[in-house]
């Protein structure tokens, strides 16, 4: 059994280098962060709350997330655009067989092409993190959204 401080600060790596892989466009390194079978959703409180299993977006692999990156580089079209993440701490919520459940609060803002800076979106993340091939890794990562008033635009992963 691994201590709990070293993986609390182990996520917190982990919450930083992905938040900057997506801030920095660094997209094709994004799956990287997932473990090869894996979920990844983007939902509401709402509809988590209400148990519905309806995501914005939905990938259960490593491979889906690679398409969507492949996707959001060639074939979509959308309005450049950037996000810079804001995180709280991560918090431990649990540990079972090497797997950690974590929730960490985030704020995205969002920098469109002409420089105009907004809110986009306010929540937490719902994560299992393991180990894979000795890497800290996410299985799971449900991104809440706090509001169920979502843009249309979220092409890029939060």
């Amino acid at each position: 059994m691994r201590d709990s401080a070293d993986i609390f600060f182990a996520i917190m790596r982990a919450q930083l280098d992905y938040a900057r892989c997506i801030d920095d466009d660094r997209l094709e390194e994004w799956p990287d962060f997932f473990a090869d079978d894996c979920l990844y959703r983007v939902t509401s409180a709402e509809n988590l709350r209400a148990g519905m299993e309806a995501s914005l977006i939905f990938a259960n692999s490593r491979g889906m997330l690679k398409d969507r990156v492949s996707a959001l580089r060639e074939a979509n079209i959308y309005e450049r655009q950037s996000y810079r993440h804001i995180l709280g701490a991560p918090c431990l919520l649990s540990q079972k067989n090497e797997r950690y459940r974590s929730e960490t609060s985030f704020l995205v803002a969002r920098i469109l092409r002409g420089g105009a800076t907004e809110v986009f979106a306010t929540g937490r993340y719902l994560d299992l993190y393991g180990f894979e091939h000795g890497a800290l890794k996410l299985f799971e990562r449900v991104a809440v959204c706090d509001s169920s008033r979502i843009d249309t635009l979220l092409a890029l992963p939060l």
